[in-house]
């Protein structure tokens, strides 16, 4: 298997709940990023990128229907780079780094982008359809944080099941929230020194994928 490195990282500022990002897009936010991230890496032809794979927890609004797709076109990308957004909430960026590691390491592409891309803010409301002819019970949820459409069997043990993944919900405050992107730039061992260069004496700054 091939050895994997991150060549580069680049993100935006944390921003706070309702904050100085609030009125980006996520979608936006997540273009905005991976177009000078780009700009950083000139070596690097955009059209050798073969997949770019986003962590979004919410995809609740702005950030829906695979924003990883949507921000390749909107970085100006070419439309044969691929776009794949995975979900394991908290750790949805780091699911996505993982996959595109791996990814590499299996022979399955030579250049790939990966990180998260989550806006809180821009979180919407929800609401169901109606459960029946003539309902007239519409029930929303804000789709900030936390579970929505909960499956009454297993409601009961919601609470439960909140304090052991994250044992201060009690005291979560929206200030806590954010608005945030961060990507890496992965290549494959072999390509290093044909894209960028680098040789055993100057690597000091490239980070195998397998030490974290």
């Amino acid at each position: 298997m091939k050895e994997v490195f991150v060549i580069d990282a680049l993100r935006t500022p944390i921003g706070r709940y309702g904050g100085a990002l609030s009125t980006i897009r996520p979608d936006d936010l997540f273009a905005h990023v991976i177009r000078n991230l780009l700009k950083r890496n000139p070596s690097i032809p955009p059209d050798a990128i073969e997949d770019l794979i986003a962590g979004d927890a919410n995809q609740a609004g702005e950030d829906n229907r695979n924003v990883a797709r949507m921000a390749v076109l909107l970085a100006g990308l070419p439309v044969e780079v691929a776009g794949n957004t995975v979900n394991r909430l908290c750790a949805s960026g780091l699911q996505a780094i993982m996959d595109a590691s791996r990814a590499i390491a299996c022979g399955d592409g030579d250049i790939m982008i990966a990180g998260g891309v989550e806006s809180m803010t821009r979180a919407p409301f929800v609401m169901s359809k109606a459960d029946g002819a003539w309902s007239r019970k519409p029930e929303i949820f804000d789709s900030t944080i936390g579970w929505r459409f909960t499956n009454p069997k297993r409601s009961h043990d919601r609470n439960h099941l909140a304090k052991m993944t994250c044992p201060s919900v009690g005291s979560l405050e929206m200030r806590r929230l954010y608005d945030a992107v961060l990507w890496f730039l992965l290549l494959p061992g072999d390509l290093i020194s044909d894209r960028l260069g680098v040789t055993q004496d100057n690597d000091r700054d490239l980070v195998p994928t397998k030490s974290r």
